[in-house]
């Protein structure tokens, strides 16, 4: 299927829980002249203590690189995961352009902010330790539902279910957490008089749209495995990988649209009744200049919802 653009983030490669196989099928499914990964691609805090790299996770960064030689445009907006790559804002590795942020023109002419969103995440921000004490938490949960998994597959119970997801959806002060980080990101790019954003890390995917305002996030591939795709006529829909990829718009053929350039733009802050007094932490030099390396392993590789949605769901359904 052929569509402008895809969003996906939070894939988490090195981890046990990054579902690689389902988004290379996604992938395969999807032609697209823009593909936006915004953040938490590779997991190097997961890797620190223990590294799961699968023969599927290689060939899935092989299939991006290849999509960025052949003239797919592609940029990497990195988060928290992966931050040390926020070093080389405005490089390129591999045809792939490292950008901070950016702002992405659909093809009706609206203008989304697309960013990881861990800016807007006060835990992560300021309380980092706190952070990667629920990730070892969050990887613990995830490990349980894989071993869940197989056993589901055994009683042959086709349906996937996510238990970190029903925890997530159960738990009352994680629901809390997704609206305040849904309305500090709306907050911050009303401001700036955007007509939309599009982000990841909360791994909780959503379409949402009030007074013309587009909020989306992209979900995750560990849980949900979702993302969004904006189509030819520029819709704004998710989907998840275990729905059939069918294109539902009744339109004609649509005009192509050039490909404007990706530029820079000016550093993002938080919105004022987000901010904390608190001093923001800078990442260890040792520990940028480890991962860096490793990622340069990775990319010079040569060529060889909410989650369980039971439709794709569009902008004009929310």
């Amino acid at each position: 299927m052929k569509v402008r653009a895809i969003f996906v983030s939070d894939v988490h490669l090195g981890t046990r829980g990054c579902q690689a196989e389902r988004l290379l099928d996604f992938l395969r499914a999807h032609e697209a002249q823009y593909l936006y990964l915004l953040g938490d691609i590779i997991d190097f805090w997961a890797m620190k203590r223990s590294v799961h790299w699968t023969p599927a996770q290689n060939t899935l960064v092989q299939k991006i690189l290849r999509r960025a030689r052949r003239g797919e445009r592609v940029m990497l907006i990195p988060g928290n995961h992966d931050e040390a790559l926020r070093d080389y804002d405005g490089e390129s590795f591999g045809n792939i352009l490292v950008r901070r942020e950016h702002i992405h023109v659909t093809a009706d002419g609206r203008r989304f902010l697309l960013l990881h969103g861990d800016d807007f995440d006060q835990v992560t921000r300021y309380h980092r330790w706190l952070a990667v004490l629920g990730d070892a938490g969050y990887d613990l949960l995830v490990r349980i539902n894989w071993l869940l998994t197989r056993l589901r597959r055994l009683l042959r119970r086709r349906a996937y279910w996510s238990l970190a997801g029903y925890a997530k959806r159960r738990v009352k002060h994680a629901v809390s957490f997704v609206f305040d980080f849904e309305d500090s990101v709306i907050h911050a790019a009303r401001g700036r008089r955007l007509d939309g954003v599009i982000c990841g890390h909360i791994h909780s995917a959503a379409i949402k749209t009030s007074d013309g305002f587009t909020y989306a996030n992209c979900g995750d591939w560990v849980d949900c495995c979702s993302a969004i795709i904006e189509h030819l006529d520029g819709r704004l829909q998710l989907i998840t990988a275990s729905e059939p990829q069918v294109d539902s718009a009744a339109t004609g053929p649509v005009a192509p649209h050039p490909l404007p350039p990706l530029s820079p733009l000016s550093p993002l802050r938080p919105p004022i009744h987000a901010r904390s007094a608190a001093p923001e932490i800078v990442p260890d030099e040792r520990l940028a200049g480890a991962q860096t390396a490793r990622v340069a392993r990775v990319f010079h590789h040569p060529d060889t919802n909410h989650c369980h949605a039971s439709r794709h769901c569009t902008e004009n359904e929310r």
